[in-house]
């Protein structure tokens, strides 16, 4: 892992306004540092999935500064910050939002497509990252023929395929049974120390968050805790369930390690 932070958020603060004036991130501080692997969780309504959009670009604060491997997000215009998103951002989502009417091969190649890469490039692209993520076998399927585990492969593949410097997760593992989710935590996990790629997660899960490096736990939209991985992972993920009991999480539902 570099000491080199990819990202910096100082002092954040998001007001949503309408009838009534919600703060959902109150000077809240992030970084983390290039091949870094950290979970964000907290209660529903905490923040967790505003911190994501910003770090994203997705959204902006209403105070507070931004930095995104080295850029100022709010000096780009829309145009670059579209470039800027789609060049330095992969997006795992727990909804998986493959496109029915093409192929596994056509979702996960759709990143390059956008871009314009040359043919032969998005091949053999897509031939690696499919084979990494043992669904070489399946390029020829649509959407509506995978099981939850193999859909979630495809949009990590989708994710890599343009291979950013970030991934970004919202709740990857929350639809998929317990062996599919460790499959897929088990991947990630594979794919930040191998590759090196960046990534934060948002989870309400301790087993997800127990895969992490580091986990950040925030509350009414400000840090409540952090912990970093020393040890092993059971032993973490009990140290996850004492914070989350202290935080009001929920630990009464939870899978079987």
């Amino acid at each position: 892992m570099n000491d080199r932070p990819i990202i910096e958020l100082t002092n954040i603060t998001k007001i949503y306004e309408s009838k009534v004036m919600h703060r959902a991130l109150t000077q809240l501080d992030f970084s983390a540092k290039e091949g870094e692997f950290v979970a964000i969780m907290g209660p529903s309504g905490s923040g967790k999935t505003t911190l994501l959009n910003i770090i994203s670009t997705v959204d902006m604060p209403t105070s507070g500064s931004v930095v995104i491997n080295g850029v100022e997000p709010e000096t780009l215009s829309d145009d670059d910050l579209a470039k800027f998103r789609r060049q330095h951002f992969g997006f795992v989502f727990q909804e998986i939002n493959l496109l029915q009417m093409l192929t596994v091969e056509e979702n996960i190649v759709l990143p390059l497509t956008l871009e314009g890469a040359p043919v032969h490039e998005m091949q053999a692209r897509v031939q690696k990252v499919a084979e990494a993520l043992s669904i070489d076998d399946i390029l020829n399927r649509r959407p509506n023929e995978l099981s939850g585990g193999q859909a979630q492969r495809t949009a990590i593949a989708r994710a890599l395929i343009h291979q950013p410097k970030l991934i970004l997760a919202d709740e990857p593992t929350g639809n998929l049974d317990s062996k599919s989710a460790r499959d897929v935590l088990e991947l990630l996990t594979t794919i930040n120390e191998r590759e090196g790629t960046t990534m934060v997660m948002v989870t309400h899960d301790p087993i997800a968050a127990s895969y992490c490096d580091r986990v950040l736990f925030i509350k009414d939209g400000e840090f409540f805790n952090e912990l970093y991985r020393d040890e092993h992972r059971q032993t973490f993920f009990q140290r996850i369930l004492n914070v989350l009991s202290l935080l009001g999480g929920n630990v009464h539902d939870l899978r079987h390690m």
